[in-house]
């Protein structure tokens, strides 16, 4: 994937379940308590007051009026359950990761939330998926939670802020959209203590536990949680010319952190990606090669890879038929495929721990790349493997950056497009090549798929690759289908190669090798998961 998008915030569902405007984050209320014929909130402490006249209480305007009877009734008869929990493998990487986060703020408390449900409409939402920083410290899915850390004589000290499971004494369990009967069982505190290996505290105690904190010694993750940000002001004090905010430092702290992956890291990001080819796989199997077929047919069977071996898509799927490869974040996917023409696929498996593949790849539609379009195809491929043969530990990240644009550059010049040499058009005055490269050759990769965004220009951009930085490598050409400035054969061509590399002592390891490359071998692949027919994950 290319282009790094900022961050969107949009509104939430409000305690109730209800969309609650302009605000974004996490819910700090329970759920409904019967009280004669009406219900009422279990709050932490911060009230939330509804304004648009719908129910604070988890419940909806369509939801039946249940008579006192059948209440009670619903009140009892229950077995009490426990679930089969036990310390999870992982346990130990999130410790030290908050050890480590723990001796770059010493004497500071630390706040971290996940964040809330998303409305997608009126009051149904998306998908919860965790906030990043938050996992990776925790390893927790649940909505609303909020690590803490607090300082001690040696470290910190770290509490989960979660919303336990409900009480069969009230009727939330049963009448609240957030309640047992309607979305699952959750975690008890013990429960959530033992597989995650941390102290854990009921939700409602957060509000008092953050209102005894002072803003020169704290830093919030801010951004994620309205009420959390509003309940621990900002606080900078004097700084230093160009220093970051106090609470921007945390999230700079967090995103270094995540440069160097662990072998659990590489490994779930190994599986990700053995999805992801298998992927990739399920969608050859069903595209014809001699008739059309819809960009989001494709889609869907990339989509159901991703649901059934990981979490879901990392990100949007792309996928460009013919001129709407040229689309660098083309998600629409409302085009068609055609035969003789390219199809482009940008496209990553989320894994179940939330790290992400992200693999690009290009097929002739009919199984047989056209002279031009493989003139094309190949000057992609040898930036890229140029790209791949420079990095190492210690390599700077805009010299590979430099040294794909220069493979592009020097094809553009093959192709007679560039108005000047191959040198004045790498001239950072100039850079005309790059009207038809208009991205960076990659970007880190990790727990999401633009890993570590908010590290520093100069740990990051402008720093040097570790051993143990995994990144993308995805060099590209597009030749819009308005340019005047190619020839008509060129526009609407669109080629982007990305794999997914681990930096090693020993250099780059292609991680996502199990997908095809180079032109020929793209034709075999393509031929050969024809042949096999369409399958059905499992």
């Amino acid at each position: 994937m290319s282009v790094i998008f900022p961050r969107v915030l949009i509104g939430r569902r409000g305690t109730a379940g209800l969309t609650t405007a302009g605000t974004e984050g996490s819910t700090f209320g329970g759920f409904a308590v019967p009280s004669g014929s009406a219900m009422r909130r279990r709050e932490r402490g911060m009230t939330e007051e509804r304004t648009d006249g719908k129910p604070a209480d988890g419940t909806e305007s369509h939801d039946p009026d249940f008579p006192q009877a059948f209440l009670e009734f619903m009140r009892q008869g229950w077995r009490d359950t426990t679930l089969p929990v036990g310390p999870r493998p992982e346990v130990p990487n999130y410790a030290k990761r908050r050890a480590a986060l723990s001796a770059a703020f010493p004497g500071e408390t630390l706040v971290i939330p996940t964040g809330g449900e998303k409305v997608r409409a009126n009051d149904t939402e998306y998908r919860f998926r965790p906030g990043s920083d938050f996992a990776y410290l925790t390893g927790d899915h649940d909505p609303d939670s909020v690590l803490v850390l607090r300082p001690t004589g040696s470290g910190h000290d770290a509490t989960l802020y979660m919303r336990p499971r409900s009480s069969r004494e009230n009727d939330e369990f049963f009448r609240s959209r957030h309640g047992e009967l309607w979305v699952g069982r959750r975690h008890t505190l013990t429960e959530k203590s033992t597989e995650l290996g941390l102290p854990t505290a009921d939700l409602t105690e957060l509000d008092a536990a953050l209102a005894g904190l002072a803003p020169a010694r704290t830093r919030v993750l801010r951004g994620f949680d309205t009420r959390v940000d509003a309940a621990v002001r900002p606080w900078d004090g004097p700084r230093e010319e160009d220093q970051p905010a106090r609470d921007r430092e945390l999230a700079i702290a967090l995103a270094e952190l995540k440069l160097v992956k662990d072998e659990w890291e590489i490994a779930q990001l190994q599986e990700a990606i053995d999805a992801t080819v298998r992927g990739f796989e399920d969608v050859a199997r069903v595209l014809p090669a001699d008739r059309g077929i819809s960009e989001r047919l494709l889609e869907g069977v990339f989509a159901l890879r991703a649901r059934h071996d990981g979490n879901d898509v990392g990100y949007g799927s792309i996928v460009g038929a013919g001129e709407h490869a040229t689309i660098l974040h083309w998600v629409h996917n409302h085009g068609v495929t055609r035969p003789g023409e390219l199809l482009l696929m940008d496209m990553g498996v989320e894994g179940r721990n939330l790290y992400t593949a992200d693999v690009t790849r290009v097929l002739p539609v009919n199984g047989r790349f056209t002279p031009l379009q493989r003139q094309v195809y190949d000057i992609v491929y040898a930036a890229q493997q140029a790209g791949i043969e420079f990095i190492k530990p210690g390599v700077a990240f805009k010299e590979v950056h430099l040294t794909c644009m220069r493979v592009l550059a020097e094809g553009l010049a093959d192709l007679g497009l560039l108005p000047v040499s191959v040198d004045e058009a790498m001239d950072e005055k100039s850079m005309v090549y790059r009207r038809w490269t208009l991205h960076g050759f990659g970007h880190m990769l990790g727990i999401d798929v633009h890993d570590c965004s908010n590290a520093r220009k100069e740990m990051y951009r402008d720093g040097t690759l570790g051993e143990g930085y995994v990144l993308t490598v995805e060099p590209g050409l597009y030749f819009q289908p308005e340019d005047e400035l190619v020839p008509e054969e060129l526009r609407g061509i669109g080629i982007r190669i990305e794999d997914d590399v681990l930096v090693t002592t020993g250099g780059a390891v292609n991680l996502s090798a199990g997908l095809p490359r180079q032109a020929d071998e793209v034709e075999t692949w393509l031929a050969e998961q024809r042949e096999a027919g369409p399958r059905l994950p499992g």
